[in-house]
């Protein structure tokens, strides 16, 4: 039996033995410390009506034995993702795909069957199964598809055959993988290349970024932005979270959003254009996007009975920190940053680290700052730095935390910083 008719009889997969779903099919999964093939028995006897194999394991005609489960769980994906024949939006970017992603969920689903990657799901393992794990009655498919060096955008946008793609941004994330800014450019684009090749793709482009309008040139569009963009809209934040005025030829709308930051106008700007291309009401895309509330420790507001932090602890690179940092000294002078290293900067990392430092200074928040990670470390910061969370934690412990404050957690995952809420 095929691998693809397998599925189609069942209609779930699992990777996991400690989760079987009863009558799925079982993909045996390679990593650097297991072989999922030695699980595949074990999988059977669980309840799945198929373990895909790519070695000798025994004799049960419920074992599909291929070349290479990776490869067969990802050709599986494509041929579901044609056979679903559905609206396809791939988006990628250095900063902001998850968010993006969760808005364009948010505002699509208010008419649509919508399927969207969960959490994070977005690399070569993830993206096969966010459309494995589709509904058959899905009338929309998101599929978020994350990278860190060049040729995988490609290769995730050739299993997921996006009809409408859209990139956030070029920025400065995974540096090192990609080989330098260049690289991330020429990486991300990707997506545009493979929308320029279908004969049905049409990228979603910012009309306020002439680099991107230049790297799509190829493609067909639908631009937002500027009054020049075929969906116009101004930035329109009175206070720290982001908000906009769409306007369109039925009319115009406002959202004010619970995102921080006036840099997520972009973010909002995009679901709302993707919003009405997909002919959703314009009271329903302000309401989705005015009730979106971010979670998953990504620019997510936390208030406690001590103080209100802005939890933004689960990525970072260059580009975000800064932004994050500025938005934040703007409205909070008087709050705390506790800012971790940023992951995955090569040979830039010490340099990228002593600009966040100068951005400070120039905040003046220096005196109201504290520093995590070995990468701070070698900069020139003369105030609080500790070379892990853990340390932070056992100053705070001796010494107290702030109280009554607003604080910025920022920093990448390896740092997890949410691991000091229970002090604040």
């Amino acid at each position: 039996m095929r691998v693809f008719d397998a599925f189609l009889s069942c209609g779930s997969v699992c990777t996991d033995t400690r989760a079987i779903a009863p009558g799925s099919v079982f993909f045996a999964l390679k990593g650097a410390s297991f072989n999922g093939n030695a699980f595949a028995m074990q999988a059977l006897a669980a309840g799945a009506s198929y373990a895909v194999v790519d070695e000798y394991v025994g004799e049960d005609e419920r074992l599909l034995l291929v070349a290479d489960v990776l490869t067969a769980m990802q050709q599986c994906a494509r041929d579901y993702r044609r056979y679903l024949n559905v609206p396809t939006l791939g988006l990628t970017g250095s900063n902001g795909k998850t968010t993006t992603k969760e808005l364009f969920h948010a505002v699509l689903n208010m008419k649509y069957k919508v399927h969207a990657t969960k959490g994070n799901l977005n690399n070569h393992i993830g993206v096969p199964l966010t459309i494995l794990c589709a509904p058959r009655d899905t009338e929309i498919l998101i599929v978020e598809m994350g990278a860190n060096h060049q040729k995988e955008i490609g290769q995730l946008a050739a299993i997921a055959e996006p009809t409408l793609g859209y990139i956030t941004n070029y920025g400065k994330a995974h540096l090192e993988g990609f080989g330098g800014f260049e690289g991330i450019i020429k990486g991300k684009s990707e997506l545009y290349d493979y929308l320029a090749s279908s004969k049905s793709g049409v990228a979603l482009v910012n009309a306020d970024d002439t680099l991107q309008m230049d790297k799509s040139a190829a493609c067909k569009r639908i631009t937002f932005g500027n009054a020049s963009a075929q969906f116009a809209y101004q930035s329109d934040s009175h206070n720290e979270f982001a908000g906009i005025t769409f306007s369109n030829a039925s009319g115009s709308f406002a959202v004010q959003s619970n995102l921080s930051g006036s840099f997520n106008c972009t973010n909002l700007g995009a679901a709302a254009t993707i919003g009405l291309y997909f002919d959703v009401p314009a009271t329903a895309i302000a309401e989705a996007l005015s009730n979106y509330v971010p979670a998953m420790n990504r620019v997510e507001w936390r208030v406690t009975a001590r103080n209100k932090v802005l939890l933004d602890a689960y990525n970072a690179n260059p580009t975000s920190m800064s932004l994050s940092i500025e938005n934040f000294a703007k409205w909070h002078k008087d709050g705390w940053l506790v800012l971790g290293d940023m992951f995955e900067l090569g040979e830039e990392s010490a340099i990228e680290h002593q600009a966040i430092v100068e951005l400070v200074q120039r905040t003046n928040m220096e005196e109201r700052c504290i520093l995590v990670g070995k990468h701070f470390g070698s900069t020139t910061w003369q105030g609080l730095q500790f070379a892990t969370t853990r340390e932070l934690e056992t100053y705070w412990k001796e010494n107290g935390a702030p109280k009554d404050a607003a604080l910025l957690l920022k920093g990448s995952r390896g740092i997890a910083l949410e691991q000091l809420l229970p002090l604040l």
